[in-house]
């Protein structure tokens, strides 16, 4: 009878080691944040941008593999507010919930989410225009309290612009769309105003709430502008194929804010590269991460440098009559 208690008991211990494995793994299969396949630290990351477009995407990517490089162990739960802003707030807040180590914020809008939601969590953004003007750092030599990162906008990039398009387009009109909603935005189109001041330039401006309005706007700018110029605004960015679609059929040049529009047929940009930021953003956070250095000890940077880009083919369909000066000057793509 002993040896029959005995085998129970020894089945008991089995079932209750198996159960005790089971809860201790994620449903994905992945080991739980804290501790790696390895046995070193993992941490579990939140990433969030206000919507996917392959700009956006390519800074999301660029932070993963800076993560890797530093062989930083991480677990992402990412989450895409489907560019609507009530989604911003649930987000950020889920991830306070959740005891996140780290949340990286991919965009205005979602670093401003999280800075609400924490004071506490570090917070390392990019994607952002003008960090100081939305509130996120008190100045571009400082870090906040929990925040830092790196913006999207060189301080020559848009000086760079209006005087291309002086050079090249002169006596031009240049149309701009934009969502008047984000302060970021409005800041840019007066900057681009005041870069024109002076110029042979003009500038005439259509604003939009959603993406549903780009297309109308588009239109209506074509019988005034003789070229647009579509700032880094990920409202009209997420639907930049309806502006390509006006830009061909009325032969008006697009120039834009940032290289991966020129893939959706985009003519030219002085821009820099998303996942170049984005990967410095991973360096960022990996000091963090590993305690090598305090968030708030971190000033937020600008992109190290930009570049022209002109798309040969978008060129063509826009009725861009070509410069050879383009041939020494630029980085020449071909986009299908």
């Amino acid at each position: 009878m002993k040896k029959v208690w005995l085998l129970f008991a020894i089945i008991a211990m089995l079932v209750l080691v198996a159960c005790g494995a089971d809860e201790s793994s994620t449903d994905d299969g992945a080991t739980d944040a804290g501790n790696s396949a390895d046995g070193g630290e993992s941490f579990l990351i939140g990433a969030t941008q206000i919507v996917e477009h392959p700009s956006l995407d390519q800074a999301y990517k660029g932070f993963q593999e800076a993560l890797e490089e530093e062989g930083v162990q991480a677990e992402f739960d990412f989450q895409s507010a489907q560019n609507d802003q009530n989604n911003v707030k649930p987000i950020s807040d889920g991830f306070v919930a959740d005891q996140v180590d780290l949340i990286f914020a991919n965009s205005t809008p979602s670093a401003l989410g999280a800075l609400q939601a924490t004071s506490d969590i570090p917070i390392v953004f990019t994607s952002v225009t003008d960090a100081v003007d939305a509130g996120l750092v008190p100045s571009m030599d400082e870090a906040g309290e929990n925040i830092t990162g790196v913006v999207d906008l060189h301080p020559e990039q848009i000086d760079a612009t209006i005087e291309f398009l002086d050079e090249y387009f002169e006596n031009a009109k240049i149309g701009m769309i934009y969502n008047a909603g984000e302060q970021n935005l409005v800041n840019q189109v007066e900057a681009a105003e005041g870069a024109a001041e002076g110029t042979s330039l003009t500038v005439v401006e259509r604003t939009v709430a959603n993406a549903s309005e780009v297309q109308q706007a588009a239109q209506s700018l074509s019988g005034e502008a003789d070229v647009f110029y579509i700032i880094t605004d990920n409202t009209v960015v997420s639907a930049l194929e309806s502006v390509v679609g006006v830009a061909e059929e009325q032969e008006i040049p697009l120039i834009t804010g940032e290289p991966d529009s020129l893939e959706k047929g985009g003519f030219a940009t002085f821009g820099i590269d998303y996942h170049t930021i984005g990967y410095r953003a991973g360096e960022i956070a990996a000091e963090i991460l590993t305690g090598e250095t305090d968030v708030s000890e971190l000033p937020a940077e600008y992109p190290p440098e930009i570049q022209l880009f002109i798309n040969e083919g978008a060129a063509e369909k826009q009725g861009v009559e070509w410069n050879e000066d383009w041939d020494e000057s630029a980085e020449l793509i071909e986009v299908e």
